[in-house]
């Protein structure tokens, strides 16, 4: 119900990324809208005219716009978050410090202590596990750590599992069964891309089980929150399966405590297999928007891919390739995308394509040529999500058919380094996400987490755009950082655009959402240096705050 009653947020500075009024110190609001942004005392005329009450809890704070990430997976990391991490790179979450293990010695050596501290009759599951730092990975390995328990180990890239005999056992996975799909490779207990689906399938009952399902997003609500966040893009709902996904859903995201609303985009692929076929996934999701509420949105946008994963060096690759030629993977048919992206485009949907490789972005990039002569579109979004390898010219290409991007530029952080070293050399691993010819280009252009890929902190991720330093604090490709204004925007108004919402969110001004991240420290004092040192102190969400308890 409403009120007639405005409420004014105090602070020490507000950072409004609105170029024509950029900062201020009170932000007048009601009913969860901005009504004005400015000063107490230009804000007199709506003082004098309604009732009002001062809020200065954050008096001595500084507010940005609320940020947004534009991809990330509540139910991906509702799946992870139960899972014990074993990983290369150190992991601080709300409720533990997960320390980095970078051999495949001490991989093993916490695998064994993981199975020792489990309960008997309990599956093991860890994430995190890279070939690169740990080495090897089969199903003979992880039955030298247990026959019998159920073990599955989850790759750092998300798009591939292991299992040991006891998790094939349990699952009822057997070669007969394996003979002939896609992607899996059963010797080795290995499943990957199209193969991991087939592995989902088997898994859902227990990894999306009420309780341990609800437990995972609820942890992703606390890790949310703690990156200042007040928008997600879910990027590939139905990912493991829609129904069972979609009543956790409702239970936790739509939950009045939760203080973020979540865009859904589904799958094509995941929804077309549950619903037979493209054709009936259109329907199934042109009836989604009726399921919208406050917290949950359906706009009509719709994920699709090309190629493998970027963590487990499955993007697929022009020339010249691989230092040790492997080959990437595809995720769909070349010559089916068209075919795909063709019912989408033509029912008006916005389009985001995961990329990886610049092989699986020129695919895309040759689709959008295809559709925009066939059915020219204006202000169309869309978008090449992920964004890891490319070449100059393609970026050329990207603002010439007028795509957006939204990059993962975390790679350069966590990979950049291992990848010269092993994978493809230091060319092309130091133009990893190369976001800063795209801003330059005119692109429209974010940052996401793609959490659990990265850390789901708006702050490192700008922090790594802004200074291109990897783990090993070398500075890489600077010619492609981003300057501070552009990466706040990239956590902000350009992600708001990116989900089509550039209307209602993503910048302060008169009219949006009252929508907020509270820092401890001005960007703009410690600059991009300092971006990840920041604290968030609380978030407000369509006006209402919600403090962040350390």
């Amino acid at each position: 119900m409403g009120t007639d009653e405005l409420t004014v947020f105090t602070a020490r500075k507000v950072i409004t990324m609105n170029r024509s009024w950029p900062y201020a110190t009170a932000i007048a609001t009601k009913n969860g809208r901005i009504m004005e942004v400015g000063t107490l005392e230009t804000l007199k005329p709506w003082l004098e005219s309604h009732p009002h009450r001062i809020n200065d809890q954050f008096a001595d704070k500084v507010v940005a716009p609320g940020f947004i990430d534009p991809h990330l997976h509540p139910s991906m990391a509702a799946v992870l978050l139960p899972m014990r991490f074993i990983t290369a790179t150190r992991w601080e979450l709300p409720w533990e410090t997960v320390q980095p293990v970078t051999t495949p010695v001490d991989f093993f050596r916490r695998l064994h202590e993981l199975h020792g501290e489990q309960a008997p009759d309990e599956p093991l599951f860890t994430w995190g596990y890279h070939q690169l730092w740990h080495g090897p990975m089969n199903r003979t390995l992880l039955n030298a750590v247990s026959v019998d328990r159920p073990i599955i180990v989850w790759h750092r890239s998300f798009h591939e599992l292991y299992m040991n005999d006891g998790a094939m056992a349990w699952l009822g996975i057997t070669a007969n069964e394996t003979e002939g799909k896609q992607q899996i490779d059963f010797a080795a207990g290995r499943f990957y891309e199209n193969g991991l689906a087939y592995a989902i399938v088997k898994l859902n009952p227990y990894i999306l089980s009420n309780e341990r399902y609800r437990d995972g997003l609820r942890r992703l609500v606390e890790v949310a929150h703690h990156g200042g966040h007040t928008t997600l893009g879910d990027m590939a709902v139905g990912l493991f399966n829609f129904d069972m996904e979609w009543q956790g859903t409702k239970d936790v995201l739509d939950d009045v405590n939760t203080p973020f609303r979540t865009v859904l985009v589904p799958s094509a692929a995941s929804v077309a297999s549950i619903q037979g076929g493209h054709d009936q996934a259109l329907t199934f999701m042109d009836g989604l928007a009726e399921r919208g509420t406050e917290r949950l949105l359906f706009p009509k946008h719709v994920k699709l891919f090309t190629d493998g994963a970027f963590f487990s060096q499955l993007a697929q690759l022009k020339e010249p390739g691989y230092i040790d030629g492997h080959l990437g993977e595809w995720l769909v048919a070349p010559e089916q995308f068209i075919d795909i992206a063709r019912r989408y485009w033509n029912a008006g949907y916005m389009i985001h394509v995961h990329c990886t490789g610049d092989l699986g972005l020129e695919l895309a990039l040759d689709a959008l040529d295809t559709l925009q002569w066939e059915r020219p579109r204006f202000d169309h979004r869309y978008t090449i999500e992920h964004f890891g390898f490319s070449t100059p010219e393609q970026v050329a290409r990207i603002a010439a058919l007028g795509a957006s991007v939204s990059a993962n530029v975390y790679y350069v952080h966590e990979l950049s380094a291992i990848y010269a070293q092993q994978g493809i050399g230091y060319e092309r691993a130091h133009q990893m996400a190369r976001v800063g010819s795209c801003v330059r280009a005119g692109i429209r252009t974010a940052i996401h987490s793609d959490f659990t890929m990265a850390p789901a902190s708006p702050l490192n991720n700008a922090w790594v755009a802004s200074t291109r330093k990897n783990m090993d604090g070398d500075i890489v490709c600077p010619e492609e950082s981003l300057t501070l204004d552009q990466a706040l925007a990239a956590i902000t108004i350009e992600a708001a655009y990116v989900l089509g919402m550039e209307d209602e969110i993503g910048s302060l001004r008169a009219g949006k959402s009252a929508d907020f991240t509270v820092l401890d420290t001005d960007p703009y004092a410690v600059g991009g240096e300092g971006l990840k040192d920041i604290d968030v102190a609380a978030t407000v969400f369509k006006g209402t705050p919600y403090l962040i308890n350390d």
